[in-house]
C-alpha cells in the first residue's frame, strides 16, 4: 500500500519517462508535489524503492527503473512497460516479476560550452563525450551535446551546467530553441522568432532583453532535442 504522495511521485516518474525518456529532476519532483524539501523526496524515492516500485542504478545520474506500477496507476497506463534510464546493468539482479526494457545509449560528442546569457565564442572542437539514450534522437542529421553556461533559459527548464542535446540543422521554427551563430563569432542558445527579415533570439529569463538581429547576422546550427541534468 502506498501513500498519497508517493504514488504521485510514482505516477509523476512514469509520466515523465513515457513522455521524455527521462525521468525528472529531484527539482521537478519537489515541484510536481509541492514540497519544501528535496529531503522529502528523497524519503519518497527511498520508500518506493523498498517496496519493490523503483530501482536505482548506481553511479548514475537521474538513473532510476521503474520495476513495476499499482493496479490503479497500469489500469490509467494503458500498455505500460518500465524503462532503464541511462542503461547500465544493475549492480544486482533484478526480481523475477521485473520487466525491463533496456534504452539503448548512444554517445555524443560534447563540444564545450554553449552561453544561455549573453552569447560566448563559437564553440567548434569536441571536448568529450556523453552517452544519451537513443529515443531522445529525433529526426534525420547529425547530433552533438553541449553544456550550458548561464541562466537566460530557466524558465524553459535549462539551467547552468545542463547538457543540452542539439540536433543539427539549419533552418528552425518559431518559438524553437535553437544554437544561433551571431555575426559568425558568437554561439547562443536562445527561443528563436523570425519577423520578416528580422531575427529575435528570447531569453526564458525576465533578467534578460530579447535581442534582435537582420537575417544575414544570425545563423542557426541546430535545434533543442533533449536535455540531460546530473544532481
Amino acid at each position: 500500500m502506498l501513500t498519497k504522495k508517493q504514488l504521485e511521485l510514482l505516477e509523476f516518474i512514469h509520466k515523465r519517462v513515457q513522455r521524455d525518456g527521462v525521468p525528472p529532476s529531484f527539482d521537478e519532483m519537489k515541484e510536481a508535489l509541492d514540497l519544501r524539501s528535496k529531503s522529502g523526496i528523497h524519503r519518497l524515492i527511498t520508500a518506493l524503492e523498498e517496496r519493490g516500485f523503483i530501482r536505482r542504478l548506481a553511479h548514475r545520474a537521474r538513473a532510476i527503473e521503474i520495476v513495476k506500477l499499482p493496479d490503479s496507476v497500469s489500469a490509467k497506463a494503458s500498455g505500460f512497460s518500465p524503462v532503464v534510464i541511462d542503461g547500465d546493468k544493475p549492480d544486482v539482479n533484478p526480481p523475477a516479476n521485473a520487466m525491463m526494457v533496456a534504452v539503448d545509449a548512444v554517445e555524443l560528442p560534447v563540444m564545450g560550452r554553449i552561453a544561455a546569457g549573453v552569447p560566448i565564442e563559437a564553440i567548434n572542437q569536441e571536448s568529450h563525450k556523453v552517452a544519451v539514450p537513443g529515443q531522445m534522437l529525433s529526426g534525420k542529421g547529425d547530433h552533438y551535446a553541449l553544456e550550458v553556461k548561464g541562466d537566460s533559459m530557466i524558465e524553459a527548464g535549462i539551467n547552468d551546467g545542463d547538457v543540452v542535446v542539439i540536433r543539427e540543422t539549419t533552418t528552425a521554427d518559431n518559438g524553437d530553441i535553437v544554437v544561433a551563430l551571431v555575426e559568425d563569432h558568437e554561439a547562443t542558445l536562445k527561443r528563436y522568432r523570425r519577423n520578416g527579415n528580422a531575427i529575435a533570439l528570447e531569453a526564458a529569463n525576465p533578467a534578460y532583453e530579447t535581442r534582435v538581429f537582420r537575417e544575414d547576422q544570425v545563423k542557426v546550427q541546430g535545434r533543442l532535442v533533449g536535455l540531460i541534468r546530473t544532481y
